[in-house]
């Protein structure tokens, strides 16, 4: 089983490419890993970003998918309008299941993209998706709605334009999933911890990895859930890092 990581690169490797491909290992498949951006910053600080050319991201998937047979792959930084196009087509072109993971700002406050990418997601990648999974603050930009409770992230999920999870670190652990337009909430119990770097990433990386070992899209969240608690609660730095 082989999966895709389409990100940027956090050279502290808590987040990006680098932290997809150790949950994809964690889990139990192979991971590939294409770099749409590299970035200076660690789980405190971020510095600057510079971006790869659409051109050479295009050579690196076509490259790793001329060798390998992938399937499910999941997207994270992906910096700019252009580069979503370029995403978008390939995913089009080769028949790629896809996990959008909607970053647009790092945990440690720096601005990962050269523009908001809200509408190039929504006109371009979001459409040819099978899930994604923004928290409160992306799904907002997404939907261009405010969420304060959970009826709020519903309502948001129903605007979202493919299946969704709108993960629940800033709504009192309330995880809201939209499968085809069904709705269901997990809660979980909010964890205080320091270990805030990688939002995001790996719970998609997981969700994506779980697909690929033939598990639904309901269980392959639930248990991707499960495993970024776990991740956190332990306190498993090595592993992942990452506050849902």
């Amino acid at each position: 089983m082989i999966v895709m990581s389409i990100a940027g690169v956090d050279p502290s490797a808590g987040a990006g490419v680098f932290a997809d491909l150790k949950t994809f290992q964690a889990i139990g498949v192979y991971g590939t890993g294409i770099v749409t951006a590299l970035t200076s910053q660690n789980p405190y600080k971020f510095f600057s970003t510079q971006p790869v050319s659409g051109d050479y991201i295009s050579e690196e998937i076509d490259s790793v998918l001329d060798a390998y047979d992938v399937k499910y792959i999941k997207t994270g930084m992906l910096y700019s309008p252009e580069i979503i196009k370029l995403v978008s087509k390939k995913i089009r072109e080769y028949d790629l299941k896809a996990v959008v993971d909607p970053v647009m700002v790092a945990t440690s406050g720096g601005d990962l993209t050269r523009e908001d990418l809200a509408d190039a997601l929504n006109k371009y990648l979001l459409p040819k998706s099978i899930l994604t999974t923004p928290n409160i603050s992306e799904a907002e930009k997404l939907t261009d709605f405010k969420i304060s409770t959970k009826e709020d992230a519903i309502k948001a999920s129903e605007m979202i334009k493919c299946n969704s999870l709108i993960t629940g670190g800033h709504l009192d652990g309330i995880n809201t999933i939209n499968i085809d337009g069904e709705i269901s909430i997990v809660k979980q119990e909010l964890i205080d911890t320091d270990n805030l770097h990688g939002t995001g990433c790996n719970l998609s990386a997981a969700i994506t990895a779980y697909l690929a070992k033939n598990n639904d899209m309901n269980s392959s969240i639930l248990k991707a859930l499960d495993y970024v608690y776990e991740g956190i609660k332990n306190g498993n730095y090595g592993t992942l890092i990452a506050k849902i």
